[in-house]
């Protein structure tokens, strides 16, 4: 087994659900549009991240296209435990999805937490937590047609202003049998409003199986305080991931080696420019002057990039 993490005993923990009866908090990389993909999921898991999520991939468009398989989702022998997020509203496309990445992943999550507009139009992502009975039958037909006890099917939720109409949601898809729940402690409308870490409380405290919280995660500080708040099991972040993949190592700031890592790592798997480039500039956002970002933020070739991170930072 290929193992990428550093020396810990996680890294041997192939299934996610024995994530959560490790004795500590679990630590996960969210599903970032664009970002979370192969090569930053060899980063963070170098820094101390237990579990990462794939971009959410719509699931019809999985099944249906072999070319929308291949650009979607990408994986490999170290990027383990591993877990598929999906956007679906039927449950035959979502076990369909979830039969053809079983042989690769750890486990599906159904995203029930999206709040864009486009998502919701089309019946996927934050609208589905109106619609328990849906998410019950998607994950009851994953069970029944997935062979491999061991696979976990998660959901990501945000939360009802009701908070009684999330803990009954909750507590339907724990009867299905969800591995765990992950819970974004806002509502559908709020953004960038502060986090009800009070209602992942409640909903912790009405639920037998796992539950991890999501939201305004910046540090390693931060999850264990959200940890002592909300009694969750695990705590997932998304931005503060981007900004310092090395968080959950304990560096307040990406240090240069995580950015040094960055580079061999993407060029070793051939990451497009755009793409390279986005992630050292979330990267250095905290270490470099506004002179600096005005010249770095335009760079516009790898080898330009490369050039001015040996000169300015010995990388």
């Amino acid at each position: 087994m290929i193992c990428d993490t550093t020396d810990t005993p996680e890294c041997l923990l192939r299934d996610p659900v024995d994530l959560f009866h490790s004795g500590h908090i679990v630590k996960i990389c969210a599903p970032m549009v664009r970002y979370s993909k192969l090569a930053f999921r060899t980063l963070v898991r170098k820094y101390n991240c237990d579990l990462c999520y794939t971009p959410m991939i719509v699931a019809a468009d999985f099944v249906r296209s072999v070319k929308a398989r291949d650009s979607e989702f990408t994986t490999n022998q170290g990027d383990r435990p591993l877990i598929v997020q999906f956007a679906a509203k039927e449950a035959q496309v979502l076990s369909d999805a979830a039969c053809i990445v079983c042989p690769f992943a750890d486990g599906i999550d159904l995203n029930c937490g999206c709040p864009q507009r486009w998502a919701m139009a089309e019946g996927y992502g934050a609208c589905l937590i109106n619609k328990p009975e849906l998410v019950r039958d998607m994950v009851r037909q994953v069970r029944n047609q997935v062979e491999n006890p061991r696979f976990s099917v998660s959901i990501k939720i945000r939360i009802h202003d009701d908070l009684k109409r999330t803990v009954d949601l909750c507590r339907k898809a724990e009867a299905t049998g969800v591995s765990w729940i992950t819970v974004h402690g806002r509502s559908v409308e709020e953004r960038h409003q502060p986090v009800h870490y009070d209602a992942i409380k409640i909903i912790k405290q009405n639920i037998s199986i796992p539950i991890v919280a999501n939201g305004d995660i910046k540090s390693l500080k931060d999850a264990e305080n959200v940890h002592h708040m909300t009694g969750a099991d695990g705590v997932m972040v998304a931005r503060g991931l981007l900004a310092n993949p090395a968080m959950f190592a304990g560096f307040d700031e990406t240090p240069l080696k995580c950015i040094q890592d960055w580079v061999d790592i993407a060029l070793e798997h051939g990451t497009p420019f755009t793409c390279f480039h986005h992630h050292l500039m979330y990267m250095m956002e905290r270490i470099t002057s506004k002179q600096e970002k005005k010249v770095f933020n335009v760079l516009s070739s790898t080898p330009a990039v490369l050039d001015y991170l040996s000169d300015h930072y010995g990388v």
